[in-house]
């Protein structure tokens, strides 16, 4: 168990939260949510002991082993991959190498045979014999073959190094785990697979996530950071969002009524505190209304964004179709012989090999051209497009982003631009920012707005939820529901594909396409992974 107690943390002027008292017990995993910047991830760091309250403490119960997934990606380069795992254990994993050590020695001694014995004893009751097995384990389920396992870190990717990380945290079956984002750059059944590994856990997990998916698989409680405190519901996110909004519709309800009262007693007052036969009445009423007190609505951190795409023109009948498409990066083909088309009413999940999904935007917006094949786009779609990486748009620029945003507006007037960008949540001197300085939510905000204004009526989105919190994810998923023409995008969420998707184009590990007119969970059903 984590006991937290009366703990309070300040930066500055800023007070991210105070006298947060809260229990982590055993078998309960716990979704760390909030808005950006609300302490989400530096809670974590609190409860790991990496950083220290202001105010308060943090209790662990003796003999538990806390593991945390680590945020360097390039801490453990020089070492294998399934030796970085097993240093997850690090109590297994320092036996492990003193014994090495002592077996090393060229003038072994009587007294190194016995510690080494003490060590092997103390090696097999903590699971050291079964150490390789169960980290090879892991890795498969995240998707590493064999191969892999002898690799150094520095030979893997950026992607495939945070899941030897996860593989890490998760390793000889600590108490208690603690993990900041942990779906990020996993595939489906990789996400499937941690899904059933934190579901069998049976110790505590605490996990900061925005997939609202995961959290509802996983998660008994939410832990919601908000208002200055941290406040624990029982249940997933969907049951969390329902009672938060029953919550905060009741106050003001009860504050209309309250409202409502005192306009009335206040009325009565008025009308008849100088009347001499109903003077007692008056002040009756007006003790009554001393005692009334409107609650004051707390201030969330949470904002939601306005994301709407708004068509010029309406497509017609043909808007897209691919014939026999063949496209390399670094001169290997990662889509081969692609063909389909697409209609005005789709809306198309690009799912599978990564690289390939945003070779196939960026062709599909003229910006990397087919070996191969023919794209051809009807003559009345109009596309616009969000780019995974999306480095180019803002590196090394001086600009505003009301300046950055008037390159794409028709309207130039400043009141427009910053009423525009007020509903994406820069207010006030914050439209003054110099772009180059944006954080990762920051800039995907603005590629959305550069989106709206185009008024496009074919949308080309390569992962445009990364970066976002949970409220601006929602706001995305809303807009383009909403969105009356055709959709190509590409997401990791998969609420977020289920409930926007009608079709689902997979590029598979060979380059080839899979090509399914049903809903996501249908197609993932079809795949033997739901």
């Amino acid at each position: 168990m984590i006991a937290v107690n009366n703990v309070g943390l300040r930066f500055g002027e800023k007070k991210l939260f105070e006298e947060v008292n809260i229990k982590f017990t055993q078998g309960n995993c716990y979704g760390v949510i909030g808005a950006n910047g609300a302490g989400k991830s530096t809670f974590l760091k609190i409860l790991s002991r990496e950083i220290e309250p202001n105010t308060g403490e943090v209790m662990i119960d003796k003999n538990m082993r806390m593991s945390v997934l680590k945020q360097d990606h390039y801490e453990y380069d020089e070492f294998q991959v399934l030796e970085t795992v097993i240093m997850g254990n690090t109590k297994l994993y320092s036996i492990m190498k003193e014994k090495e050590a002592i077996y090393m020695k060229e003038d072994f001694s009587e007294a190194d045979g016995e510690k080494a014995a003490e060590l092997e004893a103390e090696f097999g009751e903590i699971g050291g014999w079964e150490a390789d097995s169960d980290a090879a384990m892991i890795l498969q389920g995240l998707g590493f073959t064999e191969d892999v396992y002898y690799k150094t870190l520095n030979e893997l990717n950026g992607d495939e190094k945070v899941k030897v990380l996860l593989a890490q945290a998760l390793f000889g079956k600590p108490e208690i785990l603690i993990l900041d984002e942990p779906t990020n750059h996993l595939d489906i059944k990789a996400i499937n697979w941690l899904e059933e590994f934190l579901i069998e856990f049976e110790g505590t997990v605490i996990v900061v996530s925005h997939d609202r998916h995961f959290l509802n698989k996983v998660c008994t409680h939410i832990a919601d950071v908000d208002f200055g405190k941290i406040k624990v519901w029982v249940g997933n996110y969907d049951f969390w969002y329902e009672s938060s909004q029953l919550a905060q519709r009741l106050m003001k309800d009860q504050n209309k009524k309250k409202e409502e009262k005192v306009k009335q007693l206040q009325e009565f007052v008025a009308r008849f505190s100088a009347n001499a036969s109903k003077s007692k009445q008056a002040t009756s009423r007006k003790k009554m209304l001393d005692k009334i007190s409107i609650d004051d609505m707390p201030i969330s951190s949470r904002k939601y964004p306005f994301v709407g795409f708004s068509p010029e023109r309406e497509l017609g009948k043909d808007v897209l179709e691919l014939k026999s498409v063949n496209i390399s990066l670094d001169g290997a083909e990662v889509v081969k012989n692609a063909s389909f088309a697409i209609g005005k009413d789709d809306k198309i999940a690009i799912v599978g090999n990564e690289q390939a999904v945003s070779a196939m935007f960026k062709a599909l917006a003229g910006e990397l051209e087919p070996t191969s094949g023919e794209i051809k786009w009807g003559v009345t779609a109009k596309t616009t497009y969000f780019p995974k990486d999306n480095t180019s748009f803002f590196e090394g620029s001086e600009l505003s982003i009301m300046e950055w945003l008037a390159q794409f507006s028709e309207d130039q007037h400043e009141s427009y631009l910053r009423g525009f960008l007020g509903r994406m949540l820069f207010s006030s001197e914050e439209p003054k920012k110099k772009v180059s300085v944006l954080s990762g939510g920051e800039k995907v905000r603005c590629m959305l707005s550069k989106m709206m204004l185009s008024n496009g009526n074919v949308l080309l989105l390569d992962q445009p939820t990364n970066h976002l919190d949970l409220e601006s994810i929602t706001a995305v998923n809303n807009g383009l529901i909403d969105f009356k023409s055709s959709i190509i995008f590409a997401s990791h969420d998969h609420q977020f594909i289920q409930t926007i998707a009608n079709r689902i184009i997979e590029i598979k590990e060979d380059g080839t396409i899979v090509d399914r007119k049903s809903s996501y969970d249908e197609y993932l059903e079809f795949k033997g992974l739901n």
